[in-house]
């Protein structure tokens, strides 16, 4: 086993073992892929591997050497300066090494009994980052995610859970609805609705204004008591504990339950699903250059298909989105993006939240590439008004060279995420957390999850704010120095100048079969893999820097080989 006192003795000749065997490997593929496309991996793959399950195993140095060596041999590799096709980060030496330990000692971060000290850590690295984001935030935290497509479901849920208990709150203000079950029992409530740091204390009302105006269309929302909320302050716990019981068995408990439910009811689906909730349906609304994530979690949601305002110049027009938002009604959230996917574009951060304040409605950033800019004095700029965000989105494993996944979602107060809370009697019973175990559920939607925090805490302690800043600096320098390189020469063309690390370029002349015709010979050739990136004016190379050591040489060399595999 990896675990324990032996642990070390049992992991020291193996961990030789795969280091030869990448070293074997990378030798082997001798550039950023391997040559011959995907039957020619797939025949390797499959004569070095198969068949895997036999009533006698390899032993584990041979397989190992065969796996690992395989493996290594057929990778896309994203520390060679020539694979530059996606947001896909050369992880530090130190953060992947940090990571053997959190794999070595496997604490699963869904009780405190299982992660001790991993869920100490957490709470220190996620306030720490949430700080970078929200630096005036009244009780800024973050939680730990997968990457972009996670934390933006997550936003767009936690928007749907506040529209809901705003709409709540309004009706029982409003004495529409009779006071029942926990409600019409203060003390109950109380005891229900504690927070870790007085235990027992009421629920208290969010701090913020509510962004969602009166009065609602017809029902389609998720229902919560209004109020719910929590302090922070034991670094644990990120939001009170939902009302349970009894009296509304046909409603899920909190947004985690909704958001896991077996089916997502839809007003357009006969599928069954979560009880017919109260509230008027959210309405996301982003621009066309927006991660298809949103549009994902909106489906997956059951809210309606998001509104979309076309973005030909690849960023959203605040005066776009007010004439879209002036057309809707209910509880709206805007998404904005700093740092798309195609082009490396930031959305007018400052101009876009004035208008969402304007139309009451919520604000979130999906700043899973640009976000690592923040650590940059020089650069940091770029995000003025992101601070403004309800939530943001925010990815490690992109300019913050962490091996996959570290990915965040911030908030400006940790009571923003209490629809989070969720309850499950075998990891975080009532007594324990009166007691004062720290309660860990309500800081993902996932259970079983792997310390992912543990590389991240290990690259900020070693490198610092500044130490990161200058590999991001590097990064935004190689990307302006491909651009004056593709610029000086004749026999190509330059979209645009890069904002962050994307430049997207195409041989001059070339139309969209041409341009998708050299980047296939590129890949199957082995020699660079660059992207594809669609605009109004046709379709581009695309090549994503993230390799802050990447040498001017490097770059000429790339643009040499696209011009060598260019049709004539």
């Amino acid at each position: 086993m990896a675990g324990g006192p032996q642990g070390v003795k049992a992991l020291r000749p193996l961990l030789d073992t795969v280091l030869d065997a990448l070293a074997t490997g990378a030798a082997e593929r001798g550039g950023p892929l391997p040559v011959g496309g995907p039957e020619s991996v797939a025949d390797a793959v499959r004569e070095a591997c198969a068949p895997l399950l036999q009533d006698t195993g390899a032993g584990p140095h041979a397989a190992l050497r065969a796996v690992v060596r395989t493996l290594a041999a057929g990778a896309a590799d994203p520390a060679d300066p020539h694979c530059a096709a996606h947001l896909h980060c050369p992880p530090l030496a130190l953060a992947t090494a940090a990571d053997l330990a959190a794999s070595a000692l496997n604490p699963s971060m869904d009780s405190w009994d299982q992660a001790p000290a991993a869920s100490e850590l957490e709470a220190l690295t996620t306030r720490a980052l949430a700080e970078l984001v929200h630096p005036q935030g009244p009780d800024a935290e973050a939680l730990v995610t997968t990457g972009g497509t996670e934390s933006n479901q997550l936003a767009v849920l936690l928007a749907r859970e506040r529209a809901a208990q705003e709409y709540t709150a309004q009706e029982h203000a409003a004495g529409e609805h009779p006071v029942r079950g926990h409600e019409a029992d203060p003390e109950r409530a109380a005891r229900e609705h504690r927070t870790p740091a007085s235990h027992g204390a009421a629920a208290h009302t969010p701090p913020y204004p509510a962004p969602y105006a009166p009065p609602y269309g017809p029902c389609h929302g998720h229902a919560h008591s209004p109020g719910q909320g929590g302090s922070h302050a034991d670094g644990h716990r990120v939001g009170d504990r939902a009302v349970h019981g009894s009296e509304h068995p046909a409603r899920p408990h909190n947004g985690a339950h909704s958001h896991l439910a077996a089916h997502p009811h839809t007003p357009h689906s006969s599928q069954p699903g979560p009880a017919a909730p109260i509230g008027p349906p959210l309405q996301v609304v982003c621009g066309a250059n927006a991660h298809h994530s949103i549009h994902r979690a909106a489906w997956l949601l059951g809210l309606p298909a998001p509104v979309t305002v076309p973005t030909p110049d690849g960023t959203l027009d605040p005066g776009d989105l007010a004439a879209a938002l002036d057309r809707l009604s209910g509880p709206l959230l805007v998404v904005a993006t700093a740092g798309t996917t195609d082009s490396g574009a930031i959305d007018p951060l400052p101009a876009l939240a004035d208008v969402a304040a304007a139309h009451r409605a919520r604000f979130h950033v999906d700043a899973a590439y640009g976000g690592p800019v923040l650590f940059s004095d020089t650069h940091r700029h770029l995000l003025t008004g992101l601070d403004r965000a309800h939530t943001v989105t925010l990815d490690l494993h992109k300019l913050g060279w962490q091996p996959v996944a570290a990915g965040f979602l911030a908030v400006p107060d940790a009571r923003d995420l209490a629809p989070l809370d969720h309850r499950a009697d075998y990891l975080n019973a009532d007594d324990d957390t009166e007691a004062g175990l720290p309660d860990l559920l309500g800081r993902s939607l996932r259970t079983t999850r792997r310390p992912d925090i543990l590389k991240i805490a290990v690259t900020l302690k070693a490198l610092g704010r500044r130490g990161i800043a200058d590999l991001v600096d590097r990064t935004v320098t190689a990307a302006r120095t491909l651009a004056d390189l593709i610029e000086a020469r004749p026999t190509f063309e330059l979209h645009s100048r890069p904002t962050l690390t994307t430049v997207l370029f195409r041989p001059t002349g070339a139309d969209d079969t041409t341009v998708a015709t050299v980047r296939r010979r590129l890949l199957h050739d082995g020699r660079a893999v660059l992207g594809r990136a669609s605009t109004p004016t046709g379709l581009w190379l695309k090549a994503t820097l993230l390799n802050p050591h990447a040498h001017p040489d490097d770059l000429r060399a790339l643009i040499d080989l696209v011009e060598g595999h260019t049709p004539r």
